[in-house]
């Protein structure tokens, strides 16, 4: 860059900072890899934890919603019209924002899907925003090894097509993202396959197993069912918690160790119910305030039995053999990636009786799931570097930054 050139200015957009560690730690993935490549850009962010962003990862941070309860059910007249007043700020203040960068990135995370209770005038509004003003003032959105699944709401499904229509650039996690996407009329043509990336993060290997039995994480999710099942919430929420504590309780049993792994800030009254339910000093609840952390904690086990998709994605990773409590067909497909499809378990009908019996199989099969899982971290990890040489060449070409955007919806 010589001293006439102006920095490329690049925006980082997303719910960081707001206590789930998967949405940091994709977060990190392209940070980490925007600060190696192009050292010049100026970076900063707009997310639903800016204070946290800014001293974490040391980038200035502005709020994602103007209105500072969005993300509360709005119990009153005074709420109601702030959310309302709220969703008109947010269109000046995210045209604003966006139209002072050269280009967007959303990395990662499942920005695109309803697995979890979702509004339509939630995050799915935020990113249509983000999404209208970029192709309107010239500036590159790229939605990033994103996720995307079916979604039943009819508005949520509306502007989730419009968000990825507009978008400059766009490739996803696995191959159901793009096909979902494309069932919903998306030109998915042009779009790519990479891998979720967190895969790019740094991790330590998983520890070898002693020879007795040794501790099992088991990382747990404050799970109500998806955005079409709100009517059967509670029922879903407490199958699972039931079957989760029944599960733990059968492994302290037999004298091996539990670590409860948590994966975002709502997870943590599970964590403790069982604690209470479970009654035994064998269960302890881990500190994990990052994906570093959870990986940390996940190499250290002899096995895994999680719920949350980053903290599969995490045991994974570090080589850990794994059972999927899964929730969502974003699971079974990691899973099945990995060599491990035989090893799911559906969240919604948790059962401990057969929780165990498939955990008992996995542990049996540890040496061989090691194995595959070492030559699969390869090919994950190759794909998910080309991931960025293929972005930085989408968002900017050898002539420099321009404001052009990639297609037409």
């Amino acid at each position: 860059m010589t001293v006439n050139e102006t920095p490329v200015r690049i925006g980082l957009f997303g719910l960081f900072g707001a206590g789930n560690s998967g949405n940091d730690g994709s977060l990190e993935a392209v940070l980490d890899r925007l600060r190696a490549a192009r050292p010049d850009a100026v970076v900063d962010a707009m997310c639903g934890g800016p204070e946290i962003v800014a001293t974490r990862y040391g980038i200035p941070a502005t709020r994602l919603n103007w209105y500072r309860g969005e993300y509360r059910t709005a119990s009153g007249l005074s709420s109601v019209a702030a959310k309302a007043l709220g969703k008109l700020v947010d269109v000046v203040r995210t045209a604003a924002w966006v139209r002072r960068h050269d280009a967007v990135i959303v990395p990662g995370t499942g920005v695109l899907e309803t697995t979890l209770p979702l509004r339509p005038w939630g995050f799915p509004y935020s990113l249509f925003l983000l999404c209208a003003t970029g192709r309107l003032f010239g500036t590159r959105v790229a939605l990033v090894s994103v996720g995307a699944g079916p979604i039943g709401n009819r508005p949520t499904r509306i502007l989730t097509r419009w968000s990825t229509r507009l978008a400059a650039y766009r490739s996803y996690r696995d191959t159901q993202s793009r096909e979902a996407m494309r069932a919903m009329g998306v030109n998915t043509a042009r779009d790519e396959v990479y891998g979720d990336l967190v895969f790019a993060l740094p991790a330590p290997a998983a520890n070898e197993p002693a020879g007795t039995p040794g501790p099992v994480c088991v990382g747990v999710m404050d799970f109500h069912g998806s955005n079409d099942e709100r009517d059967r919430a509670e029922e879903i929420h407490r199958r699972y918690l039931d079957g989760t504590t029944g599960f733990v309780r059968a492994l302290v049993e037999e004298g091996r160790p539990v670590r409860l792994l948590t994966g975002d800030e709502l997870d943590r009254p599970v964590a403790a119910a069982i604690v209470d339910a479970v009654g035994s000093p064998l269960v302890t609840v881990a500190e994990a305030a990052s994906l570093a952390d959870l990986m940390k904690e996940t190499a250290c086990a002899d096995s895994v039995v999680a719920t949350r998709y980053h903290n599969i994605v995490c045991a994974l990773k570090v080589g850990t053999p794994t059972l999927a409590l899964s929730y969502s067909a974003k699971s079974d497909a990691l899973m099945a990636e990995m060599g491990m499809g035989d090893y799911c378990h559906p969240a919604r009908e948790a059962d401990a009786d057969r929780l165990l019996e498939q955990f008992l199989e996995l542990e049996r099969d540890s040496a061989r799931l090691r194995r595959t899982l070492s030559e699969q971290n390869l090919t994950v990890a190759r794909r998910v570097e080309q991931q960025f040489t293929d972005l930085a060449a989408a968002l900017f070409p050898a002539t420099g930054p321009t404001h052009a955007p990639r297609e037409t919806p």
